[in-house]
């Protein structure tokens, strides 16, 4: 029944809101941290917009940017709103910010959420831990409503986070997960899934700018698709299963040499994540193409080099998608460039890519819930 309703929605009314990023060089000194298109496309058919029109409701917010690579925004919990810069990212599912409560160290310099102050506040005895790839914390279950521009969300189930460890020195106040709900810790509705049932979106998408120069520009919509953001058609790779960002890559090339990924892999988009994330045998195959040193546990190359270092090509649905050197060697404080490659943490029994902000800086992209795909193109 939802899905006639977002359906109805589609036909009768369209409402973009678009937030604004900035690029904010906070981290730098401190941190450098098969074909299955046709088919699928065959079973969905509503229509995408592309463009907004002149009486969508937009709203802007400044952002700051983790490691000059993770784009964040503000939003607001509360009656009467009370402020807070949170990461969007497609990797998770809950929302979570500090509470006036919370003792840690991570507390003492970020916002925190007075629940005393919101009339329209009201906890539950459930408690939750969730771990990152940059730290872990651990909290309580609350509601209130929550605001992502002119977007409101009654009654959104969130987390109230009492204990850190590893997110010390980040500019965010918390995180605001955009991935399916069967990736809640909280175990409530995701703040997207909430958008969509309550009606407040007209299209059950949202999408990625993120700019690869500017301090501001960088963009993120919720209900459509803003055609200036990107250049050419919106290259759809349906996901492997529904609940995941995550899609099937053919291989990963340089040179026209296959590097990695040659049977085939997983990649998983990720807006929250910094640095592109891989098996430690390949990743040590592409330091070694490219003549990266280690430092550490990072690897750099001179930057008078970074002009002739070969661009790596991720083919995805039959579409290469390249990366130049100059997007993933970035100067930092030492005066070398560092690679933005790490490790990926987790044991898997399938290879895995986390294809992080270093991918989606030069890929607009589009994350569909009515048709569980994923849209990419050039950026402009």
């Amino acid at each position: 029944m939802k899905w006639l309703v977002l359906l109805w929605l589609v036909a009768f009314s369209e409402c973009i809101v678009k937030i604004p990023l900035t690029r904010v060089n906070i981290m730098r000194k401190t941190r450098s941290e098969k074909n299955m298109l046709n088919d699928f496309l065959k079973k969905h058919a509503y229509r995408l917009y592309l463009t907004s029109s002149p009486g969508s409701n937009i709203s802007t917010h400044p952002l700051g940017n983790i490691e000059d690579m993770v784009y964040v925004g503000n939003i607001t919990i509360g009656t009467p709103p009370q402020k807070f810069q949170v990461v969007f990212d497609t990797g998770s599912s809950d929302l979570w910010v500090p509470s006036i409560s919370c003792t840690s160290q991570f507390c003492s310099s970020h916002a925190l959420f007075r629940h005393l102050e919101s009339s329209t506040y009201w906890p539950t005895q459930k408690t939750f831990s969730i771990e990152y790839g940059s730290g872990r914390m651990k909290g309580v279950v609350a509601h209130d409503t929550v605001r992502i521009g002119d977007l409101v969300s009654n009654d959104q189930q969130f987390g109230l986070s009492l204990e850190h460890s590893g997110f010390k020195g980040m500019p965010f106040d918390g995180i605001l997960g955009l991935n399916y709900p069967n990736f809640s810790f909280t175990g409530g509705t995701p703040i997207f899934d909430n958008l969509m049932n309550q009606g407040a979106i007209s299209e059950p998408v949202f999408a990625f700018y993120l700019s690869k120069s500017k301090l501001e520009g960088s963009v993120v919509m919720f209900g459509g698709v803003d055609k200036s953001y990107y250049q050419g058609a919106l290259n759809w790779v349906p996901l492997i299963q529904a609940g995941d960002w995550r899609v099937h890559m053919d291989r990963i090339s340089m040179e026209g040499q296959v590097i990695a990924c040659s049977g085939g892999c997983e990649a998983i988009v990720d807006t929250g994540t910094s640095l592109i994330h891989g098996p430690r045998r390949l990743l040590n195959k592409i330091l070694s193409f490219i003549g990266a040193t280690p430092r550490g546990s990072k690897h750099y190359v001179s930057c008078s080099a970074v002009n002739t270092l070969p661009s790596i090509d991720f083919t995805i649905n039959g579409i290469n998608y390249t990366l130049p050197a100059q997007a993933y060697a970035i100067k930092d404080s030492t005066g070398d460039c560092y690679i933005f490659f790490k490790q990926i943490r987790a044991s898997r029994t399938t290879e895995t890519w986390i294809l992080s902000d270093v991918f989606l800086r030069q890929y607009f992209s589009v994350f569909d819930r009515g048709n569980d795909r994923i849209g990419l193109a050039q950026a402009v």
